[in-house]
């Protein structure tokens, strides 16, 4: 027995069982639901509450990231969109044609977030064509919010889900 064994044996590598992956995935989709745009949401928060400078500054965090979003949507979108697509895809195939359980579970933590990021892109662009600002800008970085955590919760179940079905079926074949 080397010392490569007694590591493996000690530490569970597979990810469904790994509670590293569990802490990922939880911190994950805290942070997308935690940050709109790259807007803090408790900013937005504080501006409905507080108004005044607290509006302002919203709207000028929001600004800086809208257009940042947007800029490297325009310069580099295309190549980002298949560099993404072409990374779901390898993980799709090695995850559930050839079974490798690494590669299922960056494929559900990956998709999801794929549909957040079209999700924040399609605010950005709708935040910039109606110019939102004050109480327009932050329904409109709630409504976001909760679309994420929508996705968010889906994503979970349906990864909690699997993740109990790896487990289960491997650990009465295995």
């Amino acid at each position: 027995m080397n010392w490569y064994s007694s590591i493996f044996e000690l530490i569970d590598m597979r990810s469904f069982s790994n509670l590293w992956f569990w802490i990922a995935l939880a911190v994950v989709w805290s942070s997308a639901s935690h940050w709109v745009l790259g807007v803090p949401f408790d900013m937005v928060i504080r501006a409905r509450r507080v108004g005044g400078q607290a509006v302002v500054d919203l709207q000028d965090i929001t600004r800086v990231n809208v257009n940042r979003i947007l800029y490297v949507t325009d310069v580099s979108g295309i190549w980002i969109l298949g560099f993404v697509c072409f990374l779901l895809s390898t993980l799709l195939v090695l995850g559930f044609y050839y079974w490798v359980e690494f590669a299922q579970a960056l494929f559900l933590i990956g998709f999801p977030m794929s549909l957040v990021g079209l999700i924040n892109l399609s605010t950005a662009r709708r935040i910039r064509r109606e110019d939102l600002q004050g109480a327009d800008l932050s329904k409109r970085l709630t409504r976001c919010r909760i679309y994420t955590q929508i996705i968010g919760m889906i994503s979970i179940f349906v990864t909690a889900l699997f993740g109990m079905y790896q487990n289960l079926s491997i650990g009465v074949l295995g």
